[in-house]
């Protein structure tokens, strides 16, 4: 019988795994010198096999037995939230919100909403799903209900649906349609992304000459909001877990 040899992983991969960081925080955390191999400072790049090296981060051993089960949720946002597990000046993250038994398995937010805005959050502790949905390669949908202030003209509309010049780069063409009629003083409008730059939208709105009222994420991907209530969460079918994967 042949046996098989070790197969080392990159080292943010093994953490993501563990459900303790995103990829990019996990590589966050190396360049930071939090994350040590066989007593080594670890640098990015690096693999290791759980079998065979002493991975540890912050004093604290990765070990191959504990690696948690994986968690995927939706969360309907509320306003003021930050989507982080901790904040230094003390705002309620996405850690406050879930069950006290959830709140230790390296749970975390699958992309950003700023604080100011409510809505569809996923969260999760699976490493390698947060990376791929989160990937600009995979064109994840994300609709949104804005209201803006003013009323948008039919060529800043146009412009929206082709692309707006962003710090001198093109966004992608999104999906914009006026929900309702506008009064004297708003617009409202649903928006599709298939792209996430920060604070897209409120950006679009500035090069437009509007101030976002309100933004509203309706739906990532094949999850919609639905009827969750605000500040509540639910987990994600093996159907939407399966759709997301495959978009």
């Amino acid at each position: 019988m042949v046996s098989l040899s070790p197969q080392p992983e990159r080292l943010q991969k093994l953490i993501a795994q563990h459900g303790l960081a995103s990829r990019r925080e996990a590589e966050a955390w190396i360049q930071q010198g939090r994350v040590t191999v066989n007593g080594q400072r670890a640098h990015l790049g690096q693999r290791a096999d759980l079998r065979c090296d002493r991975v540890v981060i912050d004093g604290h051993l990765l070990q191959l037995e504990y690696r948690p089960s994986s968690h995927y949720l939706l969360l309907h946002k509320p306003l003021g939230m930050v989507c982080t597990c901790y904040d230094p000046e003390g705002r309620p993250t996405i850690l406050d919100a879930l069950p006290s038994g959830l709140r230790d398995l390296g749970l975390h937010p699958v992309g950003r909403l700023d604080a100011y805005s409510t809505g569809a959050l996923l969260i999760s502790n699976d490493g390698d799903f947060t990376h791929r949905l989160t990937h600009p390669k995979h064109n994840i949908a994300k609709v949104y209900r804005v209201q803006l202030e003013g009323i948008l003209t039919p060529q800043a509309l146009a412009s929206w649906q082709q692309g707006i010049k962003l710090n001198g780069r093109l966004t992608r063409p999104a999906r914009v349609k006026r929900v309702g009629q506008p009064d004297a003083y708003s617009s409202v409008l649903e928006i599709t992304l298939w792209e996430g730059r920060n604070r897209q939208i409120r950006r679009m709105a500035a090069a437009s000459g509007h101030r976002v009222i309100s933004l509203h994420r309706l739906a990532v991907g094949a999850v919609w909001l639905g009827d969750l209530d605000c500040g509540d969460c639910r987990s994600l079918t093996k159907e939407e877990i399966k759709a997301l994967l495959s978009s």
